[in-house]
């Protein structure tokens, strides 16, 4: 590199002389000058990146803002055009940062099994520091002791079978409750988004409370659309594309827009969860009067009088947000993009009723426990999450020391980008991948595709609520594809596009007619 350097400065000053000797000075000569710079540059750069053995990249590399010019939104349709013309290891540049986009199985399974303490780490960037109050959160916070005993709460208190299994009748109490909901409201068009929300929510706030929340008559309607209404703002401000984070010299120049979105979203979120934790604490001291059994909040207020220090209000507000954020937007959304799905292939929501018809039968309504041996309304689910996984930029992570990809070597501090939904939209690896095709997940049990279809992500980061996520899924869509038949307010198809975000909700609510089937009052009306 040094000699190539040499003879470029070499011919840089021969030219310049004889430029000189020809008083050939003024444009010409400027021209001369900056292709030379320009040239300079391009192969020092060529031969650093050969040296260092980095991934390949795109050229130009731009000044300052790297390659943040090649993006578009949504970024992760952006990145999958880019990987397909490239190929799926790059190593690109977000303004000041350091990117390694990922869009294979084998480099996936490479990063997250092989170096998977490595890339353990997130980057520290505004929603972590903002909305995760100082990277405290269990998705935001950094691989450590911190991290590592959020994880075990959530694992061992909230997400473990056991704890699942005991909040089982309050999640088939909401099912039934929605069911008779339907039935009385049928007449009328059905907003599935709100009606998702309302059931997530609720299934949610009993696991959390217990039934005394409901016994003191909250305006728990009015705390939903709160809730919901946040929810919202947070995946919107949380885009991974936030130029603020990529280019530190916007904040020099005063530009602080996101951030500043950031900091009234915490003020309005702080104020709604300190509110309901003071309400869960009224609720913890009846319950204790009453001996009720533990309640995920009543683990929580019991940890905090072991060490309060740490466990303070605002711990257990943003663990809160977590678990409810995570336990809606998840959830709900993969459910409005099913019925979306079902709408427009009819026949796939026939022979779902006919599955369900004939192992469960016409005389009880769907339980969880029936999910197992429903395996094409798996299959719907499977494909629904293939083709709109809840996160398609899996969250993203960050190396903590050098590591080797692919044989490429990674700097420390690469920000690594899985491409998920580029993944489970390849067509090397799906046949017909933008078809809606439930049966192509039939007996589909092989471990080596474990990489190619993980919506909830895979290692020490994956999603701890994926279980519950999956019941909560599966058995609303049984009673509701049970019990009712479903068609669109028009004779339209239903509208598919995609909303902006962290997440990936529709870009309009699902708005349907349904109709009771012939058992369904009587479904409902069982105890």
């Amino acid at each position: 590199m040094q000699v190539v350097f040499l003879e470029i400065v070499g011919l840089y000053l021969l030219l310049h002389n004889r430029l000189h000797i020809h008083h050939c000075i003024g444009m010409d000569h400027l021209f001369i000058i900056i292709v030379l710079l320009v040239t300079l540059f391009i192969f020092v750069v060529h031969f650093f990146r050969k040296a260092a053995n980095l991934p390949p990249t795109i050229f130009p590399t731009l000044p300052i803002i790297g390659h943040l010019y090649l993006l578009n939104k949504p970024l992760y349709r952006s990145l999958a055009s880019i990987s397909a013309k490239h190929g799926p290891i790059l190593y690109l540049c977000f303004g000041s940062h350091r990117v390694l986009l990922v869009s294979s199985p084998s480099a996936t399974e490479e990063c997250l099994t092989k170096n998977d303490i490595i890339f353990a780490n997130r980057p520290r960037w505004l929603y972590g520091k903002i909305l995760a109050s100082n990277y405290i959160n269990l998705s935001w916070a950094p691989y450590g002791n911190h991290w590592r005993n959020l994880r075990r709460i959530s694992t061992i208190e909230i997400f473990s079978s056991h704890r699942l299994n005991e909040f089982h009748d309050i999640r088939a109490y909401e099912g039934r409750l929605l069911v008779q909901k339907l039935i009385r409201e049928c007449s009328s068009p059905v907003n599935l988004n709100s009606t998702f929300h309302y059931l997530t929510f609720n299934m949610l706030i009993r696991m959390i409370s217990g039934e005394m929340y409901f016994e003191f008559g909250r305006d728990l309607e009015e705390k939903r659309k709160q809730f919901q209404e946040i929810v919202k703002e947070m995946f919107q401000v949380g885009d991974i594309l936030n130029l603020e984070d990529h280019l530190p010299i916007l904040s020099w120049l005063g530009i602080r827009g996101v951030e500043n979105k950031m900091i009234a979203l915490q003020k309005k979120r702080n104020t709604f969860f300190q509110g309901l934790i003071d309400e869960l604490r009224e609720v913890k001291g009846v319950e204790a009067v009453n001996k009720k059994k533990n309640t995920m909040i009543e683990v929580l207020f019991q940890l905090q009088e072991t060490d309060p220090d740490y466990y303070t209000d605002e711990l257990i507000k943003i663990f809160l947000l977590n678990l409810l954020a995570a336990g809606t937007d998840g959830p709900v959304s993969t459910m409005e993009w099913a019925f979306s799905l079902l709408l427009n292939h009819s026949h796939v929501l026939k022979k779902a009723q006919y599955e369900i018809d004939t192992c469960v039968g016409k005389h009880r309504l769907v339980n969880e426990s029936d999910i197992a041996n429903l395996p094409y309304l798996c299959c719907i689910m499977n494909e629904t999450l293939r083709l709109y996984p809840p996160t398609p930029l899996l969250l993203p992570h960050q190396s903590s020391e050098d590591c080797v990809v692919g044989g490429y070597h990674i700097p420390r501090g690469t920000i690594l980008l899985i491409n998920q939904w580029g993944i489970q939209h390849d067509p090397k690896l799906w046949c017909d991948p933008e078809r809606f095709h439930p049966e192509r997940f039939a007996g589909l049990e092989d471990a080596g595709e474990r990489f190619k279809f993980m919506p909830f992500g895979f290692g020490r980061r994956v999603c701890p609520g994926d279980g519950l996520a999956m019941r909560m899924i599966g058995l609303t869509l049984g009673l509701l594809i049970q019990c009712f038949d479903w068609e669109n307010i028009s004779e339209d198809m239903v509208d598919m596009s995609e909303g902006l975000g962290l997440t990936m909700p529709k870009a309009q609510p699902l708005v349907v007619k349904c109709r009771p089937r012939s058992t369904a009052q009587n479904l409902a009306s069982q105890s």
